[in-house]
């Protein structure tokens, strides 16, 4: 049993249950959607942005490349951006899931192997699209913001807190600099020569970042092994 000491504090479970409604479900209305019609109008949007940026597709495009009424898509999303988000979020939990391995090191590993694969996809590789909007855009920028990097972020910040709480890395360390320092590297890497992190390059650099990351409680000072 789990001493009291080692409980997770009140500001640790805030967290956790942000986190958990930090992604809010989708609101049907009237008829439930149709996982087909569901699936058809967001493969739509992925094959669209491909071509041409999101400012530049009308809804009449996505309707026509997925087969389905303007109705239909207005029904489930307000506008294309909420959809276009919708598109996006969708293949990254697909492809980048939160794992817990019981490791902190390997979680992030793990995460950031996922995460970097998923950037290289042609999915992925919309981010970049994203940001260039948002740019130019303010209220994009600001949905972006909240539906895809806020709900993230609080997810692997879990992956943090349990870290602490395990002893494998310092409770004095200001958790989002650490975040920071986890996945700022790969993201300067995409944006200035344009190649995602490899698995050997992810497991130098996270390996690296532990060895001052850890507690003193942890039972190990050399970096995990794969």
């Amino acid at each position: 049993m789990r001493k009291a000491s080692e409980r997770p504090d009140s500001g640790t479970m805030k967290r956790r249950q942000k986190a958990r409604s930090a992604i809010p479900e989708p609101k049907h209305r009237g008829r439930q959607r149709s996982e087909e019609s569901e699936e058809a109008i967001l493969s739509a949007v992925i094959r669209l942005l491909r071509q041409k940026p999101l400012r530049d597709i009308s809804i009449e495009e996505i309707s026509r490349e997925a087969g389905v009424g303007k109705a239909t898509i207005y029904k489930w999303w307000p506008s294309k951006a909420y959809l276009a988000f919708d598109a996006f979020s969708k293949r990254l939990k697909e492809m980048v899931p939160i794992r817990d391995t019981g490791n902190a090191e390997r979680n992030f590993k793990e995460q950031l192997c996922d995460l970097f694969a998923f950037f290289d996809s042609p999915a992925g590789k919309l981010l970049g699209q994203f940001l260039g909007e948002g740019q130019i855009d303010e209220e994009f920028a600001c949905l972006f913001r909240e539906r895809f990097i806020k709900p993230r972020r609080e997810l692997v910040g879990l992956v943090f807190d349990r870290a602490v709480e395990r002893g494998e890395i310092r409770g004095d360390l200001d958790r989002e600099l650490v975040l920071d320092m986890i996945y700022g590297p790969g993201f300067y890497r995409m944006m200035i020569r344009r190649a995602p992190l490899g698995r050997d390059a992810v497991d130098a650099m996270v390996s690296a970042l532990f060895r001052g990351l850890r507690g003193t409680s942890s039972r190990e000072d050399r970096p995990l092994r794969q």
